[in-house]
């Protein structure tokens, strides 16, 4: 059983913690603490968790083997780092840093003491998405050619100035850093790193002075291309459209997988609903306990990340084409 520390309790944190408890023997959230921690002792107490003071008293704790970051993503590299340098792994919410350099200082802290690092790509363990990556491994589509994909939501709706998430420190590119991010991640798992972005990221009906509609054109280094899109302020969609020499694979949500051949034969298969915030955490147990390796690997965190940078670096001068070095 691997024992953690939850550092950070907004509604995330706390669903990841719910995600686990009395649910899970492989990984233990045993305390957890905020910038104001006292702020939810009732949460804590109510849930058998140690209200740590502060970040540093977790991380002093020699019960904690890890923690779970669900923090501000500015915030990410400097506890990283300081849960490096206590030997604690690390897992991390999505995005894991704002930019490459600052992705790849933080592997190399953890690698160097021989931690691991979980990211909160959930929709990793959704079991459409494992059905696809299979379908597109065995050539059940030939050829990945194009990957489109959307994850969009309203909740943007819901924020208000001084909120974390509503700043464009916090949130650049809208809805990429709560939304979009995974639908990168999975594209990065398909077609492998990013080589150029273009983007248009704008504000459209939101008060507050965040982006709320993003879409981007990619190349990605193996010459297949994508678009992405993440809107924060529409119902809410997951889509991932894979086209492929022999036909296509379409998660049209996330728990319901169409696969249409030349001869416009269509297959569709509709998945149950999956714990999978709780099967992200158990993976990055098991790849502490020396089970089975994180599906999402250092170098696919660092490509996403330097594609995050990429992205805003575009919108940021009208779009124009950047290069992901």
């Amino acid at each position: 059983m691997i024992n953690t520390a939850m550092v950070g309790l907004g509604w995330w944190g706390k669903h990841s913690i719910e995600s686990v408890k009395d649910k899970s023997e492989k990984i233990k959230i045993i305390g957890a603490c905020s910038k104001n921690s006292d702020q939810h002792s009732a949460y804590l107490e109510k849930n058998d968790l140690i209200i740590y003071q502060t970040y540093e008293d977790a991380l002093k704790d020699e019960n904690i083997d890890a923690v779970i970051l669900t923090t501000p993503h500015t915030t990410h590299t400097e506890q990283i780092i300081a849960a490096a340098n206590h030997n604690k792994h690390v897992f991390v919410e999505k995005p894991m840093t704002l930019t490459k350099s600052d992705a790849i200082m933080c592997v190399k802290a953890l690698e160097d003491k021989k931690l691991k690092l979980g990211i909160g790509f959930s929709r990793r363990f959704q079991p459409a998405y494992i059905d696809l990556l299979k379908m597109i491994s065995d050539g059940e589509i030939g050829d990945v050619l194009h990957i489109e994909g959307e994850q969009s939501g309203p909740s943007a709706y819901k924020l208000k100035e001084g909120m974390w998430r509503a700043s464009k420190s916090e949130s650049p590119g809208g809805a990429m850093a709560a939304r979009g991010t995974h639908v990168m991640d999975a594209m990065i798992s398909i077609a492998g790193a990013v080589e150029k972005i273009s983007c248009i990221s704008e504000r459209r009906v939101l008060d507050i002075d965040l982006d709320d509609t993003t879409s981007m054109l990619m190349k990605f280094k193996s010459g297949i291309s994508g678009y992405l899109g993440t809107i924060y302020v529409t119902a809410d969609i997951w889509r991932l459209h894979v086209y492929g020499s022999k036909g296509y694979l379409l998660m049209d949500a996330e728990t319901r997988l169409i696969k249409k051949t030349l001869d416009n034969t269509e297959t569709i298969i509709n998945y149950p609903n999956a714990n999978i915030v709780g099967l992200t955490l158990e993976a990055f147990a098991d790849d502490i306990e020396g089970k089975a390796p994180f599906p999402v690997t250092t170098d696919e965190a660092i490509d996403c990340v330097a594609a995050f940078e990429a992205m805003v670096k575009s919108a940021e001068n009208d779009s124009n084409w950047i290069s992901v070095d």
